[in-house]
Parts: C-alpha cells; sequence; structure tokens
C-alpha cells in the first residue's frame, strides 16, 4: 500500500536541464495560481497545464496526477520552514531564549503572510499527508527543534524536554494557524507574537528552576 502512495506523490522525474527546470518552475507556479484561485476541490492537473500554458503530456512527465502536484508544493513549504527554524535554532550567537522569540515571530508572521495559500494545501492534504515522504520532511523539522529543546532545557529529563517540545510545536501550529485565518495588521501580528513568545518563555524558565 505504501509503494503505490509512493509512486502517486513521487515526481515522474527530475529536471536535468534548464529547460527542464523552467518548465517544472511554470508548472508549478501555475499550480498555485490555480490552488488559490480554485481552491483545493477545484483543482485539477488540466486547470494547471491550462495556466501554464504547456500540454497536459508535458505536466504529465514530471507529476504523474495533481497529488504529486500538491505535494510538491507542500513538500516545498514545510522545506522552507524547516530552513527558516535550522537558520534561526542554530544560530548559536544569540541565547536560546531569544533564538525562541525570534523562531516564534518568524512563524507567526509567515503563517499570515501565506494564510490563503496555507489554507488551500490544508485542504488538499488528504491526498498525501499518509504518504511516507510527507512523514520524512516533517520529522527533519521536528528533529531540529528537539536539538534546540536540549539547548533551551540543559538540565531537564528526556520526558521532560520530549514533553515540551510537542507542547511549544502543537501550540504554535495550532494558534499560529488559528491566528491567521483573518487578516491581521502588521503591528498585531508583532503584538501577538510577542505574547506568544512571553508564554513559552515562562513556560521555559519555570521548567529551567531547580525542583524542590
Amino acid at each position: 500500500m505504501s509503494n503505490r502512495q509512493t509512486a502517486r506523490i513521487s515526481s515522474r522525474k527530475q529536471p536535468q536541464q534548464a529547460r527542464s527546470t523552467d518548465l517544472v518552475a511554470a508548472i508549478l507556479q501555475a499550480a498555485i495560481q490555480v490552488l488559490t484561485e480554485h481552491g483545493a476541490t477545484r483543482f485539477t492537473t488540466a486547470r494547471v497545464a491550462e495556466k501554464a500554458g504547456v500540454s497536459i503530456g508535458s505536466l504529465y512527465q514530471y507529476f504523474p496526477n495533481k497529488a504529486a502536484i500538491l505535494f510538491r508544493l507542500q513538500r516545498d513549504e514545510w522545506l522552507h520552514t524547516t530552513q527558516m527554524l535550522q537558520r534561526i535554532l542554530e544560530n548559536i550567537e544569540q541565547p536560546p531564549l531569544l533564538r525562541l522569540r525570534t523562531l516564534v515571530q518568524a512563524f507567526v508572521r509567515s503563517e499570515c503572510e501565506e494564510a490563503q495559500m496555507r489554507g488551500a494545501l490544508n485542504d488538499a492534504a488528504p491526498l498525501y499527508r499518509d504518504a511516507p515522504e510527507a512523514h520524512e520532511v516533517r520529522a527533519a523539522g521536528r528533529q531540529i527543534f528537539a536539538a534546540f529543546i536540549s539547548q533551551l532545557l540543559p538540565e531537564a529529563s528526556g520526558p521532560t524536554r520530549a514533553a515540551a517540545c510537542e507542547l511549544i510545536l502543537t501550540t504554535l501550529s495550532s494558534v499560529g494557524k488559528d491566528f491567521s485565518a483573518s487578516p491581521r495588521a502588521d503591528l498585531e501580528i508583532t503584538a501577538f507574537a510577542d505574547g506568544l513568545a512571553d508564554m513559552f518563555s515562562a513556560y521555559v524558565v519555570a521548567l529551567n528552576q531547580p525542583s524542590g
């Protein structure tokens, strides 16, 4: 079952030449436009091909179906988030609590700026969310954050660190999704992110206090 699912969302081939790379880029850009304009329920390979100005056969050379295109868009979004995580959390020139605050601010702003696209991809998630590729990409981000938690809570036990990692990531994701569901002004985003960062910081400081 997993092998068939992998085949359905994996690209048929990777572009090797500049022309092929440009074609794939055009298809993905068109896919973003179609997804934004029509939503996941009316997203089709035919609409993407038409928007990209390519034949459906050319599209199928790289993407076997719409699930493969949508997963590629979601994967790119996950990779972007993972790179942001890595860039911020591995900056050892800043103390851990400041890195956490910077991450919260960047994440909330990113959620608000890309809310429409994220919402459409979320609607399409049933097509690919249980595929092995999806689990692998998400796991990479969690590993980066788990490593950071060790710096954030140097004296805490393994179970405490694991619980803190789960709580912060789950809260950040859920609250960010809910907050970004409505249009937000720049000052509102900054104030909200600061408040959320304050709560996380207080939680971490409390966990770092000696027991007893």
